[in-house]
């Protein structure tokens, strides 16, 4: 399965200007902490010495699991329609913080069970009434899978058109955990047990369960190793758009927040695709979900909050984005030593 994005690494060529631009304000060095790599990261990003967030947005790509059916989750399939609606309606999470941030908020079909009335911030790219229960079948086919990136791809590049710079991904799908935690095991080598969680908040006993049936289905598809195959075999459409979008966002040059744990397993797959992925990215946040501070490690990312979340839908990007907005704002608007007349 081809794939044709073009990501370049950042040039560090501005990284001495970008440190010595922040060593010259008025406060000792490496005194604003994380703040002073995340300018410098931006920065890169944007290959600019003074960098700006352009409107800012967040998709939400909703899908459903033929997972599901096992009984790998304490909430029915049904869910994910009944939250897109709320999503839409203002009452979710995410809702209520993109509100408060000013992050524009689209929600996108990307496979969810059921037939979702319009809405001026629903965007329909459904593949499929739900993916296949990988228990016996591959989620998706090679080609529903390709799609499923395309269509991320494209709608990034949408956002980027309107004049985006700065874009974020969040997910709805009852039974994504046991996706994202099927990637991560296959993509990373890890035990199964550390990539499993409890979801929207399995018991023991259901937790017990849900780790049996995943160890069923790796063995299963044991010989299934390659990215796009392993995409295909065990993710859902919402995360396969997600891996889309991550990658079309990094050809863009645009500054990516990733959300948690299945976000950061739709990164883990967009990194092994293409490494240089990662130079665009800024973690918002450690998740609670079990595996996700393992996933980061992956990475040797630095999240900037730890609050304890576990709920996705983009909601601790959206809780870490003021921090980007003030790190764009030290690096262009506070005072150098030379221009405040402050002896250094």
């Amino acid at each position: 399965m081809p794939l044709n994005f073009v990501i370049p690494p950042l040039n560090s060529k501005l990284s001495a200007a970008l440190q010595t631009k922040i060593d010259q304000k008025t406060k000792p060095q490496g005194s604003l902490g994380q703040l002073e790599s995340l300018a410098l990261k931006i920065g890169l990003c944007q290959n600019s010495l003074t960098p700006n967030l352009s409107k800012p947005c967040m998709l939400i790509f909703a899908g459903d699991h033929g997972i599901v059916e096992a009984g790998v989750s304490a909430y029915p399939q049904t869910v994910t329609a009944q939250m897109v609606a709320n999503f839409l309606a203002g009452g979710a999470a995410i809702s209520v913080f993109a509100k408060q941030h000013g992050i524009d908020l689209l929600v996108v079909d990307a496979g969810v069970n059921a037939d979702l009335s319009n809405h001026p911030k629903l965007i329909d790219a459904k593949i499929a009434k739900s993916t296949k229960n990988f228990l016996t079948d591959p989620a998706m086919t090679a080609e529903e899978c390709i799609k499923a990136l395309q269509a991320g791809a494209d709608l990034v590049a949408r956002q980027h058109q309107a004049g985006c710079n700065c874009i974020g991904f969040g997910e709805m799908g009852i039974g994504n955990t046991s996706s994202a935690a099927m990637l991560m095991h296959r993509l990373t080598g890890l035990s199964l047990v550390r990539c499993v969680g409890r979801g929207t908040g399995l018991n023991d006993g259901q937790l017990q369960h849900k780790v049996t049936l995943l160890q069923r289905a790796a063995t299963k598809h044991k010989d299934v190793t390659e990215p796009l195959s392993v995409l295909a075999t065990f993710g859902g459409f919402e995360i396969a758009m997600m891996v889309g979008a991550y990658l079309k966002a990094a050809e863009l040059g645009m500054l990516i927040l990733v959300d948690g744990f299945i976000a950061g397993a739709a990164l883990l797959v967009a990194h092994k695709l293409y490494p240089h992925v990662l130079d665009y990215c800024v973690f918002s946040h450690v998740s609670n979900e079990q595996g996700h501070q393992s996933l980061l490690q992956q990475f040797n990312a630095k999240p900037l909050l730890n609050l304890e979340l576990r709920l996705g839908e983009g909601s601790g990007i959206a809780i870490a984005y003021p921090l980007l907005q003030s790190a764009v704002m030290f690096l262009n608007e506070m005072a150098t030593f030379a221009e405040a007349g402050v002896d250094c």
